[in-house]
This record gives structure tokens, sequence and C-alpha cells, in this order.
């Protein structure tokens, strides 16, 4: 299952994180659709608001359906059939569709025919584990292995070729497949964008954590086919929904389980052998500023090139005595990074909760 992620990019650094090429080969980057009601947050749940990848032919008849639009939308699918007045009223749960039922089930069945395919977009996702003989469960931060890049130094232009593989070397954003709808109000009112997140059989990685995992899309290939529900048929595009191996994950501290909290020591790794933060030292305070200080609830203008493109790129290989073998080998960059020098003493205000 997933039932908490974090998104906490600005929205200039979420977009250039998108970047993509079109059917013709064309580079782009994905226009929003409102994108005012998008509201970084380390501690997204269900009911929340977060970015929404889907195509543009979603919105506008003739366009190419392989050009893509970034939308904030609902966690928890409505349907376009529900007829209360308000998504509250709904009797089951919407926050996630399970892969084996889903075609089963007219909630799902319905908008997936119509191809409304989307990929959600995240830092990465939280789940819980049962630990033995101990009430409280251990919450854990998922995402893709990071790969250590040379930073580009500015954020490039689209139009340069040279730059292109420069709009974007940081942070690889989590892309999970989902299923989104439309509801209008029976009485009137704004439409309604929701969608739910497609589960899976967990990995072999992540089964001691947790036995269900969202359907992530692993590379532009898989988003692309997702996406491009005019060229790809609906049996081709479930053929994507499988567990990957393709994952990283470290523990984090309960604060995570109120979704109220919405700082980054949501996602800072801690130990579990001592019971204490990484935070301790005064690197990995500077790591909290930094993390805080590079994520406005509101896009800054002022922002310079070097602050939005500057995110930390870090894994759980670092941490020692963990219970379970993390993927990939992207080990110590978060160690690295902590050690990195900073010149800069931000001042930190966190995104509201949402």
């Amino acid at each position: 299952m997933c039932g908490r992620t974090s998104c906490h990019l600005p929205r200039d650094a979420l977009t250039r994180a998108c970047a993509y090429r079109d059917r013709q080969g064309q580079q782009r980057l994905p226009e929003w659709r409102d994108p005012d009601k998008y509201c970084p947050s380390y501690n997204k749940s269900p009911q929340s608001s977060s970015p929404v990848l889907l195509s543009r032919l979603h919105f506008e008849k003739g366009s190419d359906s392989s050009e893509r639009v970034i939308a904030p939308m609902r966690w928890g699918l409505v349907p376009s059939w529900f007829k209360e007045d308000h998504p509250s009223k709904l009797q089951f749960s919407t926050t996630n569709c399970r892969s084996d039922t889903m075609m089963e089930k007219r909630s799902f069945k319905v908008p997936l025919g119509k191809g409304r395919r989307c990929v959600i977009l995240a830092d990465g996702f939280y789940e819980w584990q049962r630990c033995q003989g101990i009430s409280q469960k251990q919450p854990y931060f998922i995402y893709f292995p990071q790969i250590k890049t040379e930073k580009s130094g500015s954020i490039g232009l689209i139009d340069s070729p040279e730059n292109w593989e420069k709009v974007w070397d940081n942070w690889r954003l989590l892309t999970m497949a989902g299923i989104f709808d439309c509801w209008e109000p029976p009485e009137g009112g704004d439409l309604l964008y929701s969608y739910t997140i497609i589960t899976v059989d967990s990995c072999k990685g992540l089964n001691g954590i947790h036995h269900r995992m969202p359907a992530i899309l692993d590379g532009e290939e898989e988003v692309s086919k997702w996406l491009d529900f005019d060229e790809v048929s609906t049996q081709e595009a479930l053929k994507l929904i499988h567990p990957t191996e393709n994952i990283a994950f470290h523990p984090v501290s309960p604060v995570v389980n109120n979704s109220r909290n919405n700082t980054p020591e949501c996602l800072a790794p801690v130990d579990l052998v001592v019971k204490k933060e990484l935070k301790a030292s005064g690197s990995s305070q500077k790591m909290l500023q930094w993390l805080a200080t590079k994520s406005p609830k509101k896009e800054n203008p002022k922002t310079t090139k070097k602050e939005e493109s500057d995110v930390p790129q870090w894994s759980s290989q670092f941490l020692q005595n963990r219970p379970f073998p993390t993927k990939r080998n992207s080990a110590g960059l978060l160690e690295r990074w902590l050690k990195r020098e900073e010149e800069e003493e931000p001042v930190a205000k966190w995104p509201h909760s949402q």
C-alpha cells in the first residue's frame, strides 16, 4: 500500500525534474495547470493535493498525446459517477487500487478504460514496518537509488542542445503509476480531478517492511508508454504494472506518523541502533536547514539558479546495522553530502501541512 508521500521540490525545480522528449524527439518541459494549487510538502497524506503528470490530450482535444502537463490533484479518486454532494461521503477508500482487482471495480475500470492514466510525482513514499515485540511501527522512506552527478552550475536553456542534459541533474523523482478521474458536483461547481495509486506485491527488498508497494514506472520509456493512452492500449500499458527491485530506503523518525508534521525531519535518516537522529552533528543540522530553505510554500522568484538546482543526493546505503539490505550501489552519498562545507546559514520556514 501507499499512504504517505513526500514532494518538497519548489515548482520550478519540479518542472525541470520532469523534462522529457515528445513523439518528434523535441526537448520539452511539461506545462502546469492550476500551478498555484501546488504546495511542496514533506508529508503528503490522502485527501491532500499532489502533482500528477498526464497527457495534454486529456485537456485539449486534437493535441499531441505525447505532450505532458502537470496538474495538482486530490489523492483519493472520486469516481465521475459519484452522486453525493461531497467527496467525504464516499463510502470506500480509493487512496490505492490493487493491480489484481482494479479491472473488477467500477471506480477504477471505467476511468482506466477511458485512458485516464497518470503518473504521481514524489521524492519518495513512506511505509511502516511491524516490529516483533514492539507495539510501535518503524517508518521508512523509500525512493529511487540516486546517482551522483557533476553540478551543472546553471539551469540550462531548453532550446540549447548542449545544455539539455543539464536541465536537471539532481534528485530523481519517484514515478508511480496511477489512475485519475474527473468529478462534477451534482449541483454544479468546479470540476474535481483526483487520483489513486496502483499497488502491487512488494519486491523482495521491501517485503520485510510491507507486503505491498506502489507500481513504480522505472525510466522514461515506461513513463511515456503509461501516459500516451492514444498510442498505447490499456492492455499494453498494464504490462508495465509490476514490482521493481530498483529501490532504496532508510528508516526515519516517528515524527512522520503525524500528517500535521511537515518538516525535513520527516525524511531524515535515523540510526536504529542508538535511536537518535543523525542531525545531531552540525553538518546534519545544516542539511535540515538546507532542505527547509529550498522548499518554500510558494515559488520565490528571487531564488538563485544555484539554490534551485542544488538538491542533495543521498541513499540508505550509509546506514550501519540496518535490518534489511538496500538496493543498488549509491553508497555514502548522503554521508558525503553532509560533510560538504556550507558557507551560507539559511533561515528555515517550512510549508504548512496539506
